[in-house]
């Protein structure tokens, strides 16, 4: 945790908080906190900056705040994943979070079995609290937008060329040869197909929509380990 992230119900005044739970053993059993030490802190969707320790006990956390610091620009990008296994499902978002993707679209694809839709990882309150540790991890306050679109024809018919105006669609996929092009400061919608890749009828779909191909090399990557791959060529 490289921030403390506050949420609105922390707040006894605008520039005071307490906290308990996660964050308070975290601050106590990884920080060491002390009183009167300064933590790097930011208010949900606002402001950071500093917060300077008052009390710190079993029961709570309570600090003095100054947030005068805006949070990072997000990245002009909207991820378009097909939901991985479980395990993986949570590495993802909160990594998507950390890179600073604006948007994040979790998508159905013909290798996503149904089972995964039905873990208990694809609640809103679990996807909600791997973006928080996302951007905990990152030093950021703003929540990346989230969608589930468990349609992939409505999605990419309907949705995905409105998500395009504007911008640049690239579509992840092995052995299609085409490297990854300079983008400068145009948004790009990116989507990150299954392990094995997408099937031939959803490149087609995919393509028609106006996404252009984009090949990261001959190795077939883990979900996560291929986002941050391509964020890093992209950006």
């Amino acid at each position: 945790m490289n921030l403390v992230l506050l949420f609105p119900e922390d707040l006894l005044a605008p520039d005071r908080a307490r906290l308990a739970g996660r964050r308070l053993q975290h601050v106590r059993e990884v920080h060491r906190a002390a009183l009167g030490q300064e933590l790097a802190v930011g208010l949900l969707d606002g402001n950071m900056g500093r917060g300077r320790v008052l009390r710190l006990d079993e029961e709570a956390l309570e600090l003095e705040l100054a947030l005068a610091q805006a949070p990072p620009p997000k990245l002009p990008l909207t991820l378009v994943i097909a939901v991985p296994r479980p395990k993986v499902l949570n590495r993802v978002v909160a990594a998507a979070a950390s890179l600073g993707a604006a948007r994040i679209v979790l998508l159905n694809a013909w290798k996503v079995e149904k089972a995964y839709w039905a873990s208990p990882k694809m609640k809103p309150e679990n996807l909600r609290q791997q973006m928080i540790l996302g951007l905990e991890q990152a030093k950021d306050t703003v929540l990346p937008e989230l969608r589930l679109a468990r349609l992939f024809r409505p999605f990419v018919e309907d949705e995905l060329p409105g998500l395009l105006e504007g911008g640049l669609g690239l579509m992840a996929h092995p052995g299609s040869g085409t490297p990854a092009p300079p983008i400068g400061a145009t948004p790009v919608t990116l989507a990150i197909g299954p392990e094995g890749g997408w099937i031939e009828a959803e490149v087609q779909s995919l393509l028609k929509a106006g996404l252009q191909p984009l090949d990261l090399g001959p190795r077939i990557l883990r979900t996560e380990t291929a986002l941050a791959a391509l964020v890093g060529k992209l950006f």
